[in-house]
């Protein structure tokens, strides 16, 4: 196996950025997310200065039929805003890009484009006009992969500076790499233009700037600025990449699936091991306030299910649900989880927001149930995270490319490893854990309705925390897993390319088709008008 490879380098997914993360509003991390990462970028390449936006998107992939009801118009625009992802104003993004005076016309054509989460913009203002190609990869990541006709690869993950010229790239390159310091310095070639691209820790020099004017015909820089929390650099090495290098690794280290993480995010993000393990902390105590949140009751009038963990948690304290111990706590806890989703508040993309809340809601839900402290959460959620690299790098957390089995099936599988961390189980249970709740969720396809990540994505939530912890205690009894985990990611990958796009987050098939669905989009499209 080997890793994601971009511009002939090899790029590692990290816990931070692929996996556990980004820290957002909105239904949808590969939609809104994703989508206002796009649009920082864009903004960047207009120096700020947007007038106007021509947003394009194919018949024939996710967006056409989603962008509105799943966020990727929202997220956009506070993206060509310059705001975060978990900005408190994004459900006000429509208003808000109209009184910034930039005009934006949506149209769906064909683009003969490749992946089914595929941007095209086209920006202007009074003295320049640009063209930008993104896709959307699944749980907030992007990768921008053409700037004015010219073949690019950008994943937000380095300070980008972009010289165009039409000649004399080939001398700029020379200079560049005589008096800077960058991780990559590429030639990139268009039709009659050639472009600079500068993948670095910082920006360039006002000083080196100055002389590239001064020597060189140059007909723009841009300085793109990084979206995501972890960079990347050129001397990035991990000391795995699949379960079976991790257990080789391992062999005369004996170190738990969390300690691993750590050993990996470590390498990967240059980060001491205390950073990593501050850093997953803080979103474990975010996720637990976001449950509390959830719990306290949420109010937000356009989506389908209303508060309703309030009244589970009544029940069950008055004995009124069946014995189902932890479960019921997971499933409490998973609910209010997608209720402050649902109700555009701060969630955390785990590994996607559409499936945010099967991993927090049996992690948080168990330990909580148990006893246990926050920093037993934290290793449980880092080995939660190691698997989730193993995914990352191995097939997708996209539903629009791999179906529901990419988030749900992939937060199961995530959550069962961490559930066997926090009965202190071995490494091996840890991994056969993970296995089987992903064995389990093969084929698993996205159908929301009524075009809202909100049903059945509740109960594919839930269902993926009750599957982890039947799972988990398989695993802590030794069951068989039978399947070797890489190999069971690499059927993820087969099965997701292989299932019909009508099943695959369009909306265009399976529960989104029913009589039911569409009278519930249409009240909702009414509500709205």
């Amino acid at each position: 196996m080997l890793p994601i490879q971009k511009d002939a380098q090899p790029t590692y997914p990290s816990i931070f950025n692929d996996v556990i993360g980004p820290v957002m509003r909105g239904p949808s991390s590969s939609h809104c997310a994703a989508a206002l990462r796009i649009g920082r970028i864009a903004r960047d390449l207009m120096d700020a200065r947007i007038e106007e936006v021509l947003i394009e998107f194919d018949p024939h992939g996710s967006l056409a039929t989603t962008h509105n009801s799943q966020g990727s118009d929202m997220g956009l625009f506070g993206g060509l805003l310059g705001w975060e992802t978990a900005d408190e104003r994004l459900t006000q993004s429509t208003q808000a890009i109209q009184e910034a005076g930039i005009t934006v016309q949506i149209e769906i054509k064909e683009l003969e484009v490749k992946h089914p989460s595929t941007y095209k913009l086209t920006l202007k203002n009074s003295t320049e006009q640009h063209t930008l190609t993104a896709i959307s990869t699944g749980g907030g990541m992007i990768e921008i992969v053409e700037i004015d006709g010219i073949e690019v690869s950008m994943a937000g993950d380095y300070y980008e500076t972009l010289i165009h010229v039409d000649s004399n790239g080939s001398e700029i390159v020379k200079y560049l790499r005589e008096n800077i310091d960058a991780d990559r310095i590429l030639l990139l070639s268009g039709m009659d233009t050639q472009m600079i691209e500068i993948k670095a820790q910082n920006f360039l020099e006002e000083r080196i700037i100055s002389a590239l004017h001064a020597q060189y015909n140059i007909k723009y820089l841009k300085s793109i600025s990084p979206v995501l929390p972890v960079m990347s650099s050129k001397n990035s090495s991990v000391p795995f990449i699949t379960c079976d290098e991790m257990l080789k690794y391992n062999a005369d280290k004996n170190l738990a699936l969390w300690e691993l993480a750590l050993h990996y995010e470590s390498a990967r993000g240059n980060l001491s091991h205390e950073q990593v393990f501050q850093q997953m902390s803080e979103i474990v105590r975010l996720m637990q306030k976001s449950i509390l949140e959830g719990i306290a009751g949420t109010k937000y009038a356009d989506r389908i299910l209303g508060y309703q963990s309030g009244l589970f948690k009544t029940r069950m304290e008055n004995q009124q649900l069946l014995d189902g111990g932890m479960l019921n706590q997971m499933i409490l806890y998973v609910t209010a989880m997608m209720e402050v989703k649902s109700s555009m508040g701060v969630i955390v993309a785990a590994p996607t927001a559409g499936a945010c809340a099967g991993l927090p809601g049996a992690c948080i839900g168990a330990a909580t149930s148990l006893g246990l402290s926050v920093e037993e959460m934290t290793k449980a959620m880092l080995s939660a995270g190691m698997i989730g690299v193993f995914i990352a790098a191995h097939a997708t957390f996209a539903a629009e490319v791999g179906g529901c089995q990419a988030e749900c099936g992939s937060g199961s599988g995530m959550a069962s490893a961490a559930l066997v961390t926090l009965a202190k189980g071995t490494l091996k249970q840890s991994i056969d854990a993970a296995s089987m709740a992903l064995q389990n969720t093969v084929g698993m396809v996205c159908d929301p309705v009524a075009n809202r990540v909100e049903v059945p994505c509740l109960g594919k939530n839930v269902m993926a925390a009750s599957n982890a912890l039947a799972c988990a205690n398989m695993a802590l009894a030794d069951y068989d897993a039978v399947i070797p985990l890489d190999e069971v990611i690499e059927t993820l990958d087969r099965v997701g390319k292989s299932m019909p796009h009508e099943l695959r987050c369009t909306a265009l098939g399976g529960l989104s088709i029913t009589r039911t669905s569409k009278e519930i989009e249409e009240r909702l499209k009414r509500q709205n008008e």
